[in-house]
């Protein structure tokens, strides 16, 4: 089995975060979202993990390194694609066309998912879906009376199916899903100026393929700061047992800590309230400050703030005012400052 992870776009909802880091590799609850992404698929799946093929812009060596690292934990091949141009979906999976061959998987690296399911690897295929309440903003699948999709409908403006897409693929044969992606890419068949998968997805149903269901029981968006906040606190509360302990190398003086939260290595906490459902990364120092509901990345430093569903990056330095907020790597907030 192999996973393919499409990841090339800069994810631009969510900056200024994303202006240094690339989505995928922001940590939510201590866990960069692609290594929470591919390790849980790798719970559904039935069988080992040979290989985890990442297709990326231009993201540099140290992001490379990072992705390599994270197939390797898993056991896996790590592969490296890069995608230059957003030309769609298909075109994306294209770029990856060497590691394309057997059964694989593939996970678009923007969302997170909760299921209790094994994969049925003697389906042609299977599309993870999930109910959602607003149809029309997503791609969706129609049944038959014995649970396999009749048709893929990108966001009906009428009602059709409650169904969505989530962004995770299985085919038992990835040849041919890649002659699919060939024929399209060689007529030059689009939608919306880009060759999209749910095109080769209907070619191969008109064909004969059997697509089955896999449902999960939650679907985390981290398109954008607000859902990001909201994942990180969801991967918390699914993992709180496991966020019980926090390291040895932490320093907590006079504080209140209310679980689920995650303190990472090195982090000093002083005179404060954390919780519940904070996330903080490495080497970070927070003095004076009441936090819940937030996700504060790495060597940053928060004085007397009071913040709750806010999102601050790496080595950011954010000085007293109570608010909501979104600041981004590297900036400097400063409200105690006599100057």
């Amino acid at each position: 089995m192999k996973i393919i992870v499409p990841m090339a776009g800069r994810g631009s909802r969510l900056r200024p975060h994303t202006l240094t880091v690339p989505k995928p590799l922001i940590p939510i609850a201590g866990k960069p979202i692609v290594q929470r992404l591919v390790e849980d698929i790798a719970k559904v799946a039935n069988e080992p993990i040979e290989e985890i093929a990442f297709i990326i812009g231009d993201f540099g060596p140290e992001v490379e390194a990072s992705l390599i690292k994270v197939a390797e934990n898993l056991g896996a091949k790590g592969s490296i694609y890069t995608q230059n141009e957003p030309l769609g979906t298909a075109h994306a999976i294209n770029c990856a066309r060497e590691s394309m061959s057997g059964p694989v998987i593939i996970a678009f690296a923007d969302t997170l998912f909760r299921a209790d399911f094994h994969l049925d690897t003697n389906a042609d295929g299977v599309i993870w879906v999930k109910k959602v309440d607003d149809p029309s903003a997503f791609g969706v699948v129609k049944l038959d009376d014995y649970g396999f999709i009749t048709d893929f409908v990108e966001k009906p403006k009428e009602y059709v199916s409650d169904l969505a897409i989530i962004g995770i693929y299985y085919f038992n044969s990835a040849e041919k899903l890649m002659s699919e992606i060939d024929y399209i890419m060689d007529n030059n068949i689009t939608e919306g100026g880009e060759y999209q998968l749910t095109t080769a997805l209907e070619n191969l149903r008109a064909k004969g393929a059997k697509f089955s269901l896999g449902k999960v029981d939650d679907w985390m968006d981290c398109g954008n700061k607000n859902a990001t906040v909201e994942t990180n606190s969801k991967i918390l509360e699914y993992e709180k047992e496991c966020m019980s302990k926090y390291p040895e190398s932490a320093v907590i003086e006079n504080c209140m800590i209310i679980p689920p939260c995650f303190i990472g290595e090195n982090v000093k906490l002083t005179n404060s309230r954390i919780g519940p459902n904070v996330s903080i990364g490495k080497n970070t120092v927070v003095i004076n400050s009441n936090i819940d509901n937030s996700l504060i990345q790495e060597n940053t430093i928060i004085d007397h703030g009071n913040l709750s569903n806010s999102m601050i990056g790496n080595s950011a330095k954010y000085f007293g005012v109570a608010r909501e907020i979104s600041l981004g790597d590297y900036s400097v907030l400063d409200f105690l400052s006599k100057d």
